[in-house]
């Protein structure tokens, strides 16, 4: 059975006290404090910190719980949020034509490890219905070539009109326009390769190859409107052996790219990250 309580984020400049003000908020009440996970960062002097409060003792009314702390999160100058437990995050999925990370988060999903509801999968190809519906999803496709404006706002009505809380870019091999980055900034999710000096263009993994590279790896990051620039959730990375040939650094980029994307969907929807500029602080499980 899942455990009825709280997850609380919070942010504010650093200061000395912090941990022992929230932890007596929250035993004050009869809280139970399940996890308190925090860092201090010396050089931007900011707090962060992410607990899970186990609320089944509370002596208040959680929305009172909730209210009450504004208090001392006015105090601390913090910026704050609550998400009840349990929950599960409306999410799609967009894909194009390949679905190894469309599978993995469909596997993940099933398995129970990650909370999220997945409302559609979304494509600008048809190469991933079958593996959707398949799983019991639906399916959309969304013409994009020669229409790509028209093929965004299509998206963007799809997503409003199913309340899609998180969208996952599974290899979805599209340029998000910078309206749609700001509408969904933080609730976007991109998987991409990466490579040590990195290639641009057609066949990467080519261009890795005949330059040698020792290591391939991927990147789970946000959306900005500045391309594959935004904050970095999860990186994974393989080592190269001289007798890898061009298809096998496809297939150990697929098994990085699919492991990135899924912790770094856990994270998100199990709010262990807090964003801070250009950067993510994650609180790993």
């Amino acid at each position: 059975m899942a455990r009825a309580g709280l997850i609380l984020k919070l942010s504010c400049p650093d200061q000395p006290g912090i941990v022992a003000k929230v932890a007596s908020y929250v035993a004050s009440h009869h809280g139970n404090l399940v996890e308190f996970a925090q860092f201090s960062d010396q050089l931007g002097k900011k707090f962060f910190a992410r607990l899970e409060i186990h609320t089944a003792d509370l002596d208040v009314d959680v929305e009172d719980f909730i209210e009450g702390f504004g208090t001392l999160g006015r105090s601390l100058r913090a910026t704050w949020h609550f998400r009840r437990l349990p929950f599960k995050m409306r999410t799609a999925v967009l894909v194009t034509k390949t679905d190894h990370c469309l599978q993995e988060v469909l596997w993940r999903t099933e398995l129970g490890e990650m909370p999220v509801e997945i409302t559609s999968v979304i494509g600008n190809r048809e190469t991933c219905r079958s593996a959707a519906e398949r799983a019991g999803f639906d399916f959309r496709y969304v013409e994009m070539e020669g229409r790509r404006e028209e093929g965004f706002r299509e998206i963007r009505e799809l997503l409003v009109e199913q309340k899609v809380e998180l969208v996952v870019l599974a290899r979805f091999m599209q340029i998000l326009p910078d309206w749609f980055c700001e509408e969904f900034a933080g609730r976007v999710i991109n998987i991409h390769h990466s490579f040590l000096p990195a290639f641009i263009g057609a066949n990467p993994y080519k261009q890795a190859h005949e330059r040698g590279v020792k290591f391939i790896g991927a990147t789970c990051h946000y959306v900005t409107g500045e391309l594959d620039a935004g904050p970095i959730i999860e990186q994974e990375v393989e080592r190269v052996q001289h007798f890898h040939g061009p298809a096998d650094l496809v297939r150990l980029g697929r098994s990085c790219e699919r492991a990135a994307l899924a912790k770094g969907i856990r994270y998100h929807v199990h709010d262990r990250t807090i964003l801070d500029g250009h950067r993510a602080i994650v609180f790993p499980d």
